[in-house]
Formats: structure tokens, C-alpha cells, sequence
């Protein structure tokens, strides 16, 4: 390493340090489309791939999935480009609440795990997939749409390293190896193009649209979460996920709380409070989360972790790219 660097040098090299942190839905309402940009990268999975990967993922291989962390590669740029500024802000409300939503709750700061019901312990799930021959997991959510069966998850739980991950499906309320819901699998995963072109932490966001399951659509059985693009920063948030690096295993879902902030350092993400780590990447976060109903507005997910910045996690801005994204996943 030089001895003489430049200020830019820092900062460039301090993001090198970077480390992972880790429903019957109504039809979406129709949402002015962003400006027209480079079209959205996805992946159709293949017709054998879809019948298999449900009985691939049998409770033990769901266990024993590897939390999949989000680590720096060559070809992340030198300079990850913001999302577009000054966008209309667009929000698509959640479905109903669940019949056995509990009441209000206390919300501590940190990484607990969740004991209330509501809407998200069904909205909420693992993903799992096969990443470079090995079985691994993420954190999703499912929000409402036109198709009634897209999922919104972190752009490396889809796509990382240059490839598409396989064999991969949706388990919402996953419980320490049960599917109470049953295992969705993806007919198509999707990402934005900056995240598929250099894996720029700015757009670290993906999606996936899942086959129906029983002759059910995926909302239709588990309810879906708002989601709104374009809402401002500094607000206060609650993220969810399934951390399965230690301390955690990744049998339950997890959720922090707080106030967040915009990153000063690197990025154009928002900061919040939580000492989630691995496999909660792809976790929703909200605004405007109700403790009564366990509803509210998906505007990020977790995406990454400072390595000297311990108990804060970081995630991508939902802009007019994340909204391109969504548009082109709900109407697949």
C-alpha cells in the first residue's frame, strides 16, 4: 500500500472494508414511470430448474444454508453513482392486516427477535438459492402488485459475482426449517442495471416473481407490504430480516428500529441503528410501520455493513432506478 495518498485514496480504500450486514393483495395502483434509463437486467428460469428447486429445499439444507455477505469484487466502481435526485415521490399502499395482528409494542434499538404478529411475520421470509455450488441464503419481502407475486430483495441476493444464483425460492414466515406458507419458486429474478453492470452498493436492490403455488398467488396467501420510491431520508425505520451469522442462526425473524440517517461516508444509503449480520441482506426496511398491524412502506433493504462501524447497517435509497425495478418485476 503507498505511503502517500490522496483524500479520495482514503475513502476509496475504507470502502474496500466493506462487509455484508450482514398477499390477496389488491392490484398496485398504476404509478407515474420514472424517466426511461438502461433497462432492467433479469434472468427467466428455466422451466426444470422452477419444478425442482421446491423439493430441493428440504428443512435440513434450509438450516444449513450459508448467510450470503456482501464483500467487495474488482469490479465494483471506483466511484458508485448516485441515485437520480428530485424524483416524484410515489407510494403503493399495503393490503389489510392480518386477522391476528397483535397489539402495540415496545421497539428496542438494537437486533431483537420479533414476537408480535401482524402483517410482516407473513410478508416477511428467507430466500434461498445456490450461489458458486454452495447452498446460501438472503431475507425477502412481498409487497403488493399487479401479479400479486413479486418479492423485493437486495440486487446480491439475486445476482453476485457475475452470476445469477439458482434454484431459488421464497419461504415467508419461515420458522427454523418450516414453510407455513410453502416454498415460492422464482420464475424470474431481476435486478437494476447498475447493480448487474458493477455491482454499484447505491442500487443493491432486487426482485423476484414467484410461480403460483396450490393454484394460489403469493399475496393472496401471505398479504403484502407498501412500497414507495422517492420518500426523503432521516425518518424513522424498522428492518426486518433473518440474520443467520452469529449470534443468530437464521430461525427467526429479526427486526431493529430508530431513527435513520443518510451515510456520510461512501454511498447514498441510509443508516440505521442494528447489529443484524449475515442473511438478513434483502430484509425490508419501513417507514410508516404500524406496531398494531405490522404494515407499512417498503423504501430500502438491508444491503451492507461498515467493518469499523459495528451495530449499523446500511441500505439502498429507493429511488427512480428501484421503482423501474418494481414496475418491470409486477407486470412480469
Amino acid at each position: 500500500m503507498r505511503r502517500h495518498r490522496s483524500p479520495a485514496a482514503v475513502l476509496l480504500a475504507t470502502a474496500a472494508l466493506l462487509t455484508g450486514a450482514l398477499s390477496a393483495a389488491a392490484p398496485a395502483a398504476a404509478a407515474p414511470a420514472p424517466e426511461a434509463g438502461p433497462a432492467v437486467a433479469a434472468r427467466v428460469v428455466p422451466a426444470a430448474e422452477q419444478r425442482d428447486a421446491a423439493a430441493f429445499w428440504t428443512a435440513e439444507r434450509m438450516r444449513g444454508a450459508t448467510p450470503l455477505d456482501l464483500r467487495p469484487t474488482p469490479a465494483r466502481p471506483a466511484a458508485p453513482k448516485a441515485p437520480e435526485p428530485g424524483g416524484e415521490t410515489v407510494t403503493v399502499a399495503p393490503t389489510a392486516a392480518s386477522a391476528d395482528a397483535a397489539g402495540p409494542l415496545a421497539f428496542p434499538q438494537a437486533g431483537g427477535a420479533w414476537t408480535g404478529g401482524g402483517a410482516v411475520v407473513k410478508t416477511s421470509g428467507r430466500v434461498f438459492f445456490t450461489f458458486q455450488g454452495r447452498t446460501a441464503s438472503c431475507s425477502g419481502n412481498a409487497v403488493t402488485s399487479q401479479n400479486q407475486s413479486t418479492v423485493i430483495t437486495a440486487g446480491h441476493c439475486v445476482k453476485y459475482q457475475g452470476s445469477w444464483h439458482t434454484d431459488w425460492v421464497f419461504v415467508p414466515a419461515y420458522d427454523n426449517g418450516q414453510a407455513p406458507y410453502g416454498r415460492w419458486t422464482a420464475t424470474r429474478t431481476l435486478t437494476t442495471p447498475q447493480w448487474e453492470a458493477s455491482e454499484d452498493i447505491n442500487h443493491d436492490v432486487g426482485a423476484a416473481v414467484v410461480a403460483p403455488l396450490n393454484g394460489q398467488r403469493l399475496t393472496a396467501v401471505t398479504g403484502a407490504q407498501g412500497i414507495q420510491f422517492n420518500g426523503g431520508y432521516n425518518k424513522p425505520m424498522y428492518a426486518f430480516g433473518f440474520p443467520a451469522a452469529s449470534p443468530y442462526d437464521g430461525s427467526k425473524l429479526v427486526y431493529c428500529s430508530g431513527n435513520s440517517s443518510k451515510d456520510f461516508l461512501f454511498s447514498q444509503d441510509h443508516g440505521l441503528g442494528c447489529n443484524m449480520t449475515g442473511g438478513s441482506s434483502g430484509g425490508p426496511w419501513f417507514t410508516g410501520f404500524s406496531e398494531a398491524t405490522g404494515t407499512g412502506l417498503q423504501v430500502s433493504v438491508n444491503s451492507f455493513g461498515y467493518t469499523f462501524l459495528p451495530n449499523r447497517m446500511f441500505g439502498p435509497y429507493f429511488g427512480n432506478e428501484a421503482q423501474a425495478l418494481y414496475d418491470t418485476a409486477q407486470t412480469s
